[in-house]
């Protein structure tokens, strides 16, 4: 059966709005997931996470299966009784962190050989492994082990990967056991249109109950990022869902859903609230600025997080600059809800097929402070 329903499509581009539906309840698309690598959003907990609008978040198949192990993680009830989450989560099938440890890792036809970035001790990631670590981890929507390509890579070297990518991708799918269970399929194709085009065609014909689009934001102009989403969406098949991994700015989402785009994860907005860049509808504030000292503002006089709501900037500006540890949680919940924020607003002008208007309009507002 197909997880995802589709509801309505804008007039002007090709946003859609629909939802997808698995064990641990419905959400509603185009959708933006915070990162859990590690079994937690940093700085905030599940219940804040509730609170903002959450829907769905990710965990990470090479951080947990490394640390704590996914078979400890299985005895709790899986990820959802480990962190206690009810909603939704995507478990990444560690392709990306393998190859950004490349230095430690070995690729071959049979999987991923790398060395623990924690102890260094040796370890072996194979595709069926993939999966069967996600299938303990309880995850309702799993990533197929992919290889990642560099940026840049000529063709040659595009080529190679990105066909490995599929081999594994078949092989991830005869593994999969547990139907409660999503897989998508991870399209990789480097910066060559073409290539993307028939890795998506490969994986159509292989069947998935998703598709993410791989390799992008790895050091591309944006130009070429959206130029290689463009000619990616239209190769996948429209009744299921679409998702764009490891992207990324508030402006990306907008321009992802113009472009098609269902589903998104970045840890921009997390790592950036530690950072002190914090998102609001005018742009980015960098709250350590002195002008910011004696400010009895909100962060954003727009926004009604937690934050807002109870916090002037200087407040938070004092917070960061002494380095205290409610400066990552504040500033955290906050950027946070900014972006599911940003979707929800998404969604409601699809829904109007006022998309146009809105994409307009977001730009317009932004002056970075």
């Amino acid at each position: 059966m197909n997880p995802f329903t589709l509801h309505s499509r804008s007039s002007e581009c090709a946003a859609r709005r629909g939802e997808v539906r698995t064990r641990h309840g419905i959400f509603q698309t185009p959708v933006f997931m915070p990162v859990g690598t590690q079994a937690t959003v940093k700085a905030v907990t599940p219940e804040n996470l509730l609170e903002m609008g959450a829907q769905i978040i990710l965990g990470n198949t090479y951080h947990l299966f490394i640390r704590p192990g996914h078979q400890l993680i299985e005895r709790f009830g899986g990820l959802h009784g480990f962190m206690n989450w009810p909603g939704s989560i995507l478990t990444d099938s560690g392709g990306f962190q393998i190859f950004s440890l490349k230095d430690l890792a070995t690729i071959t036809e049979e999987g991923a050989a790398f060395r623990s970035h924690l102890d260094g001790s040796k370890l072996f990631l194979s595709p069926e492994g993939a999966v069967q670590v996600q299938e303990s981890l309880g995850s309702d929507i799993m990533m197929c082990l992919d290889t990642c390509i560099p940026y840049p890579a000529d063709r040659q070297q595009a080529r190679v990967s990105t066909d490995l990518t599929t081999r594994w991708a078949r092989r991830c799918r005869q593994a999969h056991s547990r139907r409660d269970q999503l897989l998508f399929g991870i399209v990789q194709g480097g910066m060559y249109a073409d290539m993307r085009q028939s890795a998506a065609a490969a994986l159509v014909d292989i069947g998935f109950d998703g598709y993410a689009i791989g390799g992008l934001s790895v050091g591309e102009s944006k130009t070429l990022m959206y130029e290689m989403t463009e000619a990616t969406v239209p190769a996948l098949p429209a009744d299921h869902p679409v998702y764009l991994m490891g992207v990324g700015t508030p402006a990306d989402l907008v321009e992802g859903v113009w472009r098609g785009i269902d589903m998104f994860d970045c840890v921009m907005p997390t790592r950036n609230a530690r950072n002190g860049t914090l998102f609001t509808s005018h742009g980015k504030v960098v709250i350590k600025n002195s002008r910011y000292r004696d400010d009895p503002a909100p962060l954003d006089p727009s926004c009604t997080c937690y934050t807002c709501r109870n916090y002037s900037r200087a407040y938070l500006r004092h917070l960061f600059v002494s380095r205290e540890i409610l400066s990552y949680h504040l500033n955290t919940i906050h950027n946070l809800h900014y972006y599911i924020d940003l979707m929800d607003r998404i969604r409601k002008a699809i829904e109007a097929d006022c998309y146009g208007r809105f994409r307009k309009d977001f730009y317009s507002r932004l002056t970075d402070q």
